[in-house]
């Protein structure tokens, strides 16, 4: 069986990482398929939603696979190539956070490390009342990576993610949830469901919008007040003129459901 598996129905690319028996843990052949399925639905119209999870009922992600780091790999190679080798492995972060459409992890079980990075750089996450997340870097001897400086100082506020980093404390579902780490809590039974049914209800939804709302979003995080007021008035006049918004102004003056086609 290959280390990622992938699934697309109704507009939903589901990305499973699938090594159960080793918690999910990144191997190489696993994040290049995955750097690859991101990048196929980053530029694929026929995508309008992504959500990742693990295989199994344990993990999501446990982080980097430390049996093979104990071993030693890659010890021939300089600095300078590791540094380039890791940071393009860590495009996937980029490609979650800022693809024109709209990204979930669900996290099922574990999410440590890099795990714990890939789900904080989706745009929301699900949560099974059994996961747990932690940054466990430290506990390895780690700084950590795959972009959970930067986003867990975003939802949690800088002091509290400096926390988290020092002491790698593991959060229980009732912690992810106070600390906003999660959008939704969900009983283990039916994450799988709640979460494709709203992955679902958002490909179906206008996709050009996504698209400028993740660009606006963007600006937000990185940029001043009237670099967002200058992205929000280009981009609401940009998607004033698409057929998604025609239909959706008709639908309501007709009182229906629209029905969005993505132009």
């Amino acid at each position: 069986m290959p280390d990622l598996l992938k699934s697309v129905e109704d507009g939903v690319m589901k990305l499973t990482f699938n090594r159960p028996d080793a918690m999910n843990a990144l191997s190489r052949d696993m994040m290049s398929a995955f750097h690859q399925s991101l990048d196929e639905a980053a530029g694929s119209r026929d995508i309008g939603c992504v959500v990742v999870r693990g295989a199994g009922e344990k993990a999501f992600c446990a982080g980097g696979d430390v049996k093979s780091m104990a071993a030693g790999r890659d010890q021939e190679k300089t600095y300078e190539d590791k540094v380039h080798d890791i940071r393009i492995r860590m495009r996937v972060s980029e490609l979650l956070h800022e693809m024109g459409k709209p990204t979930i992890a669900m996290v099922n079980g574990v999410a440590a490390g890099a795990g714990l990075s890939i789900a904080l750089a989706a745009d929301m996450r699900f949560v099974g009342k059994s996961a747990r997340m932690t940054t466990a870097f430290a506990k390895v001897g780690f700084s950590g990576d795959f972009g959970s400086h930067y986003f867990l100082h975003k939802l949690v506020g800088t002091a509290k993610a400096r926390e988290l980093y020092f002491t790698a404390e593991i959060l229980n579902a009732e912690q992810i949830e106070k600390l906003g780490l999660a959008n939704r809590v969900v009983e283990d039974d039916k994450l799988d469901g709640e979460t494709m049914a709203f992955a679902r209800k958002l490909a179906a939804g206008p996709r050009v919008a996504w698209w400028h709302v993740k660009k606006n979003m963007k600006v937000a995080e990185e940029g001043t007040l009237s670099e967002a007021l200058d992205s929000e008035a280009a981009r609401m006049i940009r998607t004033g003129e698409t057929e998604d918004h025609k239909e959706a102004a008709r639908a309501f003056v007709e009182k229906r459901a629209p029905v969005f086609k993505g132009y």
